[in-house]
């Protein structure tokens, strides 16, 4: 916690008016965790720290490329797309230090009878996490992020099409001590300005791939490690900007270069947060027992909620074999061709990393989806009865593959009730729709592979 968040509520709101700015930035963000947001006069936001404000609700009823929804059911042309109520969070309140320090605040959605949307992602993960709190459980989690940057400027980019854009640095040189250094100024800038942005990153190096880095952002209870995930995905595009660089968290940009994951990192404490609940250390491997219900849940659920974790036709292209991302059902201790990684070690660092999460997902809802499917096996008793794999993950299909489409993964999504009894009905209807859309709108597309296939032989 920031030194301002631990100001009273009175004190916050005297700070942020006397605001040499004398404005303040608000965002929300929409299905896909694209943040959405705007720049208000400082007399607006004291007009709204009560009451809220009007958001217009399209930003639940279009795509990531602002094209409206035609299936769904919450808002769209048959609506008017009103204003939906916004409340703004101020334990989100933060100050932008690449934007003359103006103060930011994450804002929350809410029904006409002033109750939490459904379809908002945050506040699907605020319920999720109310479920742990009711059984005792302080859930921590963090959230690793790969991604590809660019030498590119967007007008430029845009002009050729996204095709071969320029990678930041060339060649394969994963931890390279010489390629962080040719970028030292942008590199220090993500790891200190995003620190002060309270988005504090717990490692940064390059990865295997041209212009590939990888940061692991410091752990913390779950609402504020999908807050500071969601601001870290934003707030490295806008600093890249003042270099020119062009980052990308698509789940697999180039068939030659691994997928961009977006791991998570997760444990359940008690409510004093003085004791990891997965150590045991009576038992050998280390592993309570209640960690591994939890681990079973993930596994019994994972099916079902994988577009949560993999939402876009792109994700899909990352969960191949061989390029350090997970394809099958199945778990093991310090295993990264697994779709878990169990990490059995000392009371500090015993934790589940979840590996099929892409860095194209939304941090709320891949956090809400995994908490919920560990608690659904503390809570129905679970076994452990998947045997831990030791050696290739990929070649271990007994207890089953996961969904290669974004198709066919919503599809056993909607067949399920077991995402209706996770999430609601309102928030898994509608999402269910957004990955029906999605599909659908790849279907018209015409690729540059089919061009390079068809055009002159067929």
């Amino acid at each position: 916690m920031t030194q301002e968040k631990k100001l009273s509520r009175d004190e916050l709101i005297r700070q942020v008016a006397a605001h040499p700015a004398g404005k303040v930035k608000v965002a929300v963000t929409d299905i896909d965790g694209i943040l959405r947001g705007k720049y208000i006069h400082k007399e607006k936001f004291l007009s709204i720290v009560d009451g809220g404000f009007g958001f217009c609700d399209v930003v639940f009823g279009w795509d990531s490329s602002d094209l409206s929804y035609d299936n769904t059911d919450f808002t769209g042309w048959h609506t008017g797309y009103p204003d939906a109520k916004a409340s703004l969070d101020l334990d989100t309140f933060r100050q932008v230090p690449w934007d003359n320090d103006v103060p930011f605040f994450l804002a929350d959605f809410r029904t006409a009878e002033d109750e939490p949307s459904q379809i908002c992602p945050r506040n699907l993960l605020k319920a999720i996490r109310g479920r742990a709190e009711k059984l005792n459980f302080h859930a921590t989690f963090s959230q690793e992020f790969e991604w590809f940057n660019f030498r590119e400027e967007p007008e430029e980019l845009e002009a050729k099409g996204y095709l071969n854009p320029r990678p930041l640095t060339p060649g394969m040189f994963g931890y390279s001590v010489l390629r962080a250094s040719r970028n030292k100024d942008f590199f220090n800038d993500l790891f200190d300005l995003l620190a002060q942005f309270d988005v504090p990153i717990e490692g940064l190096h390059t990865e295997t791939g041209p212009g590939t880095y990888e940061a692991a952002i410091l752990y913390t209870e779950v609402l504020e490690a999908a807050d500071r995930a969601v601001l870290f995905k934003t707030g490295t595009k806008e600093i890249a900007m003042n270099y020119g660089i062009i980052p990308t968290f698509m789940a697999k940009w180039h068939p030659e270069y691994p997928g961009c994951s977006g791991h998570l990192h997760q444990s359940l404490w008690d409510r004093e947060q003085t004791n990891n609940l997965f150590y045991d250390p009576s038992r050998a491997d280390k592993m309570s027992a209640l960690m591994k219900s939890y681990l079973a849940g993930l596994l019994h659920c994972l099916p079902y909620v994988l577009p949560m974790y993999a939402p876009t036709i792109n994700s899909y292209k990352r969960l191949v074999e061989g390029a350090w991302a997970p394809t099958t059902v199945t778990w093991g201790i310090d295993n990264r061709t697994t779709t878990i990684r169990a990490l059995p070690g000392s009371m500090k660092s015993t934790r589940i990393e979840l590996r099929v999460v892409g860095s194209d997902a939304n941090p709320y809802l891949a956090m809400a989806a995994s908490l919920a499917s560990g608690l659904y096996g503390i809570e129905n008793n679970l076994n452990l009865e998947i045997e831990m794999t030791k050696g290739n993950g990929y070649n271990n299909t007994k207890d089953g593959v996961l969904a290669n489409t974004l198709e066919q993964a919503t599809r056993l999504m909607k067949e399920s009730e077991l995402a209706h009894q996770l999430f609601g009905e309102g928030f898994t209807r509608h999402f269910i729709q957004t990955r029906e859309w999605e599909w659908k709108q790849h279907l018209k597309a015409v690729t540059d592979w089919e061009m390079r296939r068809y055009f002159e032989i067929i």
